[in-house]
């Protein structure tokens, strides 16, 4: 294939992926008197918008730093670690991943009622602070890198914890920006979980917020749901052009083997 062919075949892609955001941001800027901000300035007064960020925040973060921990944990004993049963263990964490987290949402939503979870930071946090993925990504990461380092910090004296979580630890950083962007991408766009594990306006996020305040009485306003869309997203594509170079190489190395 010669370059000319290929550069028209990704302009072509570029175009049909990017024409949703262009689209969306016309629809934001969009109003009677022409193009103005007058969309955003209404979305943001309008119902407690900077609560609904707040919550959103909150949870993302919770999430965020529970994965890290947790997901560094577990791939780290996968790829380590001789564990009884581990290959098992591994082939049920990999099939996790194909499995939709809607078959769930009902039993979670049951297991949190009993524990009189619901309308709370701990019932959008707790179901969602390891994830399967992250763990297979990390232990696939880990595989590649000799542990010459870690049994040098064990000759030393460092105990399994010091080892994990400062020699192996900073060897993960590519893989672990994956892991953030996945998680605050996943966890902040979710809808479902925070619509059915809610109640309350002070405990919705931002995905939930925007799509009741959107809603008409009998038609969705798009000029407001699309400027919450591009708020909303602004954290997410600024994230995104900070981690972008350990994010590739997270997915090159670590999927390797």
């Amino acid at each position: 294939m010669n370059k000319t062919l290929q550069m028209v075949l990704l302009v072509v892609v570029f175009a049909v992926m990017a024409y949703p955001l262009v689209w969306m941001l016309s629809i934001s800027l969009r109003s009677g008197a022409g193009v103005s901000l007058r969309y955003y300035q209404e979305v943001w007064q309008a119902g407690p918008f900077d609560r609904y960020l707040l919550n959103s925040i909150v949870v993302v973060t919770l999430v965020l730093v529970g994965n890290i921990v947790f997901c560094t944990m577990a791939g780290y004993a996968f790829a380590r670690y001789k564990i009884p049963g581990g290959r098992i263990l591994f082939i049920l964490v990999i099939s996790m991943i194909m499995l939709p987290k809607q078959v769930i949402l009902v039993p979670l939503y049951i297991l949190m009622q009993k524990l009189n979870l619901i309308d709370t930071y701990a019932a959008l946090t707790l179901p969602f602070a390891a994830d399967p993925f992250n763990i297979f990504l990390i232990r696939q990461f880990l595989v590649t890198i000799p542990p010459d380092c870690e049994e040098a910090a064990r000759l030393e004296g460092a105990g399994e914890m010091t080892v994990v979580f400062r020699v192996a630890f900073p060897m993960l950083r590519p893989a672990l920006a994956v892991v953030a962007i996945h998680t605050c991408l996943i966890n902040w766009n979710s809808f479902l979980f925070p619509f059915i594990l809610t109640n309350t306006t002070e405990m919705r996020t931002l995905p939930v917020g925007l799509a009741l305040l959107s809603q008409g009485a009998h038609s969705v306003d798009w000029g407001h749901l699309m400027a919450g869309a591009v708020i909303a997203s602004i954290p997410v594509v600024v994230a995104f052009l900070i981690f972008q170079r350990q994010i590739i190489s997270g997915l090159t190395s670590g999927m390797s083997r």
